[in-house]
């Protein structure tokens, strides 16, 4: 599978945000991303080993779109937030925004596409329209899915046994996120994948094995067309 590089994007501190879509075209595309937040890294190891897989099928031919970290300024300082400190994943013109966070962490900036990362995030779902997003974070080991992609949750369920969680998390209203987003805005599901922490004591390597399997059977599978 090849791919070619997009321009890049800028974050609030001029670093590069890049980006890959595939030779193969079409009217509509999957997304893989991660690194929302800056300090999951788990999410991050996992995108890039996928995306390595991917570089070596041949086979696998479908529009798709890479992105390894869009905050790349909270991936390089270790933190949650951007360099504004705001929550990339609070930010998004959903229709139920609210400039309140819970807490400090879920800071959601002082308006929506207040950040560069997702300015840059959205001209990309403008210029290739997002079929089906999947987008990479850790915390626990779930799968959470938003729009019409709950097939695609238990294909990877069937792999990996993580708990399925539809729609919003019980106690934990996500205005803002990516998931409600792009649903609204570009008729897209969102599969949020959860990834377990390196201090569950499972090691990166572990994380993507016990992943491995399950994410490149799903990219060879007729679900995603």
């Amino acid at each position: 599978m090849n791919f070619i590089p997009l321009k890049s994007g800028k974050s609030v501190e001029g670093d590069e945000i890049k980006a890959y879509k595939s030779e193969t075209k079409g009217p509509s595309w999957i997304y893989i991303m991660a690194g929302v937040h800056g300090d999951e890294v788990e999410g991050v190891y996992v995108v890039q080993k996928l995306y390595e897989w991917l570089q070596n099928q041949e086979d696998i031919q479908r529009p798709t779109v890479i992105i390894p970290i869009l905050n790349v300024d909270g991936y390089r300082a270790g933190t949650r937030t951007n360099a504004h400190a705001v929550d990339l994943n609070r930010n998004l013109p959903s229709k139920d925004w609210t400039n309140k966070g819970r807490e400090a962490k879920y800071n959601p900036g002082t308006k929506p596409l207040s950040e560069p990362e997702n300015i840059y995030l959205d001209k990309l779902f403008q210029k290739y329209p997002p079929k089906l997003i999947m987008s990479f974070h850790s915390w626990k080991p779930f799968i959470n899915t938003n729009g019409d992609c709950l097939e695609v949750a238990q294909f990877l369920e069937r792999y990996n046994n993580y708990e399925i969680v539809q729609d919003e998390i019980a106690g934990h209203p996500t205005p803002g996120s990516l998931g409600e987003y792009a649903q609204q805005e570009y008729n897209s599901p969102v599969i949020t994948f959860e990834c377990p922490l390196l201090a569950s004591g499972k090691s990166l390597k572990e994380i993507w094995d016990e992943n491995a399997v399950g994410l490149q059977a799903l990219m060879r599978s007729n679900l995603l067309d």
